[in-house]
This record gives structure tokens, sequence and C-alpha cells, in this order.
């Protein structure tokens, strides 16, 4: 069984540690990586992990792990209230997707309160700090074992 999975991340998420520390948190990008890593080898997952601050860089990974892998976990940042680009992306997929959000996104401005990628997800992590990320292998995992 294919074990392969994405962990995307989209704009300026590669400036966590120092952007918006009271938001967003202290760990950076490589260290969420790295327990990304860790936890995908504890749930026996194979993780792929990128960021881009590019929308059409991320449709091609979407679109490529279509082909690759057996499931996306994604942090699509700003393109969450944005993209119908990454929307249609993720709509081809056939298989499990799992939102991400590190800060409560329902306690912050009115427009971060709507998410294209809420409308293909199979589950959605929000509020629960960069803990988020392992939270959402966790359920992907579950998911691939059915």
């Amino acid at each position: 069984m294919n074990r392969l999975v994405y962990v995307l991340n989209g704009p300026n998420l590669n400036l966590l540690g120092e952007r918006q520390p009271l938001i967003y948190g202290s760990d950076t990008l490589g260290e969420v990586e790295g327990r990304c890593i860790e936890t995908g080898e504890k749930l026996g997952l194979e993780v792929h992990f990128f960021q881009s601050n590019a929308e059409h860089e991320l449709v091609n990974l979407i679109q490529e792990a279509r082909r690759t892998a057996a499931g996306i976990v994604i942090n699509a940042a700003a393109y969450t209230h944005t993209s119908v680009a990454i929307l249609d992306a993720l709509n081809a997929c056939e298989f499990p997707v799992i939102e991400v959000h590190i800060s409560n996104v329902h306690k912050r401005e009115s427009f971060r309160h709507f998410s294209y990628i809420s409308q293909r997800a199979d589950g959605i992590i929000i509020g629960c700090g960069t803990q988020g990320y392992d939270f959402a292998l966790q359920r992907l995992a579950t998911l691939l074992a059915k």
C-alpha cells in the first residue's frame, strides 16, 4: 500500500518563527518539517514536505501528488481564502486531504473565516499551533488504514 503523503505549505509559512510569533508560535518551518517526518515514520508514512509562495507551484505539487501519493496535508495559508485553482487541483485527487491552520482562523479577521480548501478536505485542524500538523498526519494515517 502506498504510504507517501505530501505536506504542502503556502505563502509566508517560510517565515514561521519570525513572523507574528504571538499568532504562529516560535517553531520554524524546518522544525515543523522535522517533526512531520518523525511523526510520519512513527505512523508508517513517508512524508514529502514542501513550501511555496507561488500558487501555481502548489497546484503543480498537488497534480504531482495525484499520481504518486496516498494523501495530502495542506496549509494553503492565504490561498485558503482565495484559490479556486488549488481547490480544483484538490478536487481531481481521489485520496484523503487534511487541511491545517496553525492559528484559530475563526478568532481572526472575517475574510479568514471562509476556506475554499474546506470544500474538499476530509478533515480540518484549526488553532492547534504547529502541533496541528501531527494531528493531521495521525488522521491521514487513520483514513489510509480504512
